[in-house]
Formats: C-alpha cells, sequence, structure tokens
C-alpha cells in the first residue's frame, strides 16, 4: 500500500501573512481523496523525530538556537519565516515524516512525504523556508541504523539543494545529485557530488534528455540502495521564481522517469514535495498530484 506522511500541522503552523502557496499541503491531499488516487487508508500522521537523528546531522549549537527561538535577526531573515515554537515543531514533524515514510518505502518499495524537500537547511543555520533538512537526516537515518549503505540524493527543485550539498560534502555514502536553474537563488551555489545548472527557459525535450544522460552516468560510479527523490515543481513555466520553461507534462515525464529509474535498479524511494510558486493553486496541485498518481499506477 502507498503511505503517505500528512499532518494538518504542515499547513497550519505557517505564520500568517505565509500561507500561499503553502495551502497546498492542505489541498493536495484534499484533492487526491476527491479524485481517488488514494484513500484515507493511505495516509499516516507522523511522529517527531527523536532529536538525536537531527543532531546526527545538524549541530548541536544550532539546534539548541532553534528549541530556545534564540536565532539572530540576520539568521531568522536568513530563513525567510518569522521564527516561532509553532514552525520548528513543524520542521521536526517534517523531518519525521520523511524517515518514517523512508521506512514504508523499504517495506512498499515507495513511501511520500507531503512536505519536506527542505534542502537549503544547512549543518549550522537555516535559508530558504528550510530549517532543518529532512533529506539529509533521512539518508542519516537509514545509514546510521544499516538500512541503506548507498543513498542518492535525485533533487530536480528549480533551486539548488545547497543545505544537502553542504551536510554531504565528502561523504561516499552518500551522492547529491541537483539539477536546477543556474542563475536562480541561491546565488551562492555549494558543491554537490553532480550539479547540472540549467539556463533559463529550459524546457522539456531539453530538460529530460539531459536528466535521462545524467541517471545514467550517475550509476557508472555510484550504485544506490536507496534514493531519495525532492520533487518540486517549480520548474514548471507557470512558475512565479523558477524562470525555467517546463509544461505539465514534461514534469509528469520526469517523475515518471525517476519511479522508472528507482524501480530498475530496485532501490526504495522515498519523495518529499519540494517547491511550487505558480500563481494558480491549479497548476501547483496538478503538478504534484501526477507523482502520487504515477506511485500508484507504477506500484500497486
Amino acid at each position: 500500500m502507498l503511505k503517505i506522511s500528512w499532518s494538518p500541522k504542515y499547513a497550519h503552523s505557517l505564520p500568517e501573512g505565509h500561507r500561499f502557496p503553502m495551502e497546498k499541503y492542505t489541498l493536495l491531499p484534499e484533492q487526491l481523496l476527491y479524485e481517488g488516487t488514494v484513500s484515507p487508508q493511505n495516509f499516516f500522521e507522523p511522529s517527531p523525530i527523536d532529536p538525536k537523528w537531527i543532531l546526527n546531522t545538524h549541530s548541536e549549537s544550532y539546534f539548541d538556537k532553534l528549541q530556545h527561538l534564540e536565532l539572530s535577526k540576520s539568521e531568522i531573515r536568513a530563513t525567510g519565516f518569522p521564527l516561532s515554537k509553532e514552525l520548528v515543531e513543524r520542521e521536526i514533524l517534517i523531518a519525521g515524516g520523511s524517515v518514517q515514510a523512508a521506512l514504508f518505502a523499504l517495506e512498499y518499495g515507495i513511501g511520500m512525504n507531503i512536505a519536506g524537500g527542505t534542502h537549503h537547511a544547512f549543518s549550522d543555520r537555516g535559508e530558504g523556508f528550510c530549517l532543518l533538512n529532512d533529506i539529509a537526516i533521512t539518508a542519516n537515518f537509514l545509514i546510521e541504523n544499516q538500512l541503506a549503505t548507498r543513498v542518492l540524493v535525485v533533487d530536480l527543485d528549480v533551486h539548488q539543494g545547497n543545505g544537502t550539498a553542504e551536510l554531504f560534502r565528502g561523504r561516499k555514502d552518500v551522492f547529491t545529485f541537483s539539477m536546477h536553474g543556474e542563475k536562480n537563488y541561491p546565488h551562492r551555489k555549494e558543491t554537490s557530488h553532480l550539479d547540472i545548472g540549467l539556463p533559463d527557459g529550459t524546457s522539456d525535450p531539453s530538460y529530460l534528455q539531459i536528466l535521462e544522460k545524467e541517471l545514467s552516468k550517475i550509476l557508472d560510479s555510484f550504485y544506490p540502495d536507496f534514493v531519495i527523490y525532492q520533487s518540486g515543481v517549480d520548474v514548471l513555466a507557470t512558475d512565479q521564481l523558477g524562470r525555467l520553461g517546463m509544461s505539465i507534462e514534461g514534469v509528469r515525464t520526469r517523475d515518471r522517469m525517476i519511479l522508472n529509474f528507482a524501480k530498475q535498479i530496485k532501490s526504495p524511494i522515498m519523495c518529499c514535495m519540494g517547491g511550487g510558486y505558480s500563481k494558480h493553486l491549479r497548476d501547483i496541485i496538478d503538478g504534484h498530484a501526477q507523482l502520487y498518481r504515477l506511485a500508484q499506477d507504477l506500484y500497486f
């Protein structure tokens, strides 16, 4: 059975004035239920992750400052959100959801989190609406518990996964692959194991051709036994921040490519949401919903 992490706190813990396009955390599960892609049994309520697994990824001093709401004004500004107890609790819950979704992936082949993909969180600071890096926490959890030995992070959000790159710099058991807008945020890029920077306006044919080629090349040097997929839909041409030129159909093909890739190499895969900032919410919801439809079609 497809298992999907979701909690009302994914949306309701966000500060007033920062809800759009965060309504997607409520509207996406409603859409999936309405169209019959999933049933209520597919969803599970995540539990907050044990702090020891956060400290396996983030520095103790940074996490302590988060818990006591002691970030400086400049550190808070970098995250993009006013700091609050509810926001920190939300990030801890999201990390728990991603780890639990990964455990379900080990059982069923795939697990999903209607949140997460917080790839701008570094070991010692937050950035870009990310306080804790659920991708890195999940990868470290799997490796530390000997549930995986080689984790591939496929980050296809339009923004480079700079925090994830920093967290796994020099690591040989985690391979970070980020394919993103070259001129987009963050302006100071980190170095992933593989970075592909795309020019503004890149559309379906070029994007998909590059992605197929790079996925094949990764296997020449790194053969994963677990995949984490950051499935941002801010690559859409309709996105207000993305600057790429992909269509809904192109994103569907992209997602199918990643799920088929994981199936072909017999690797479990955990999918987390990532960004999406189109003007019309229907474009965001449709872009994200495709991945859940594909998961049902390909795995169940």
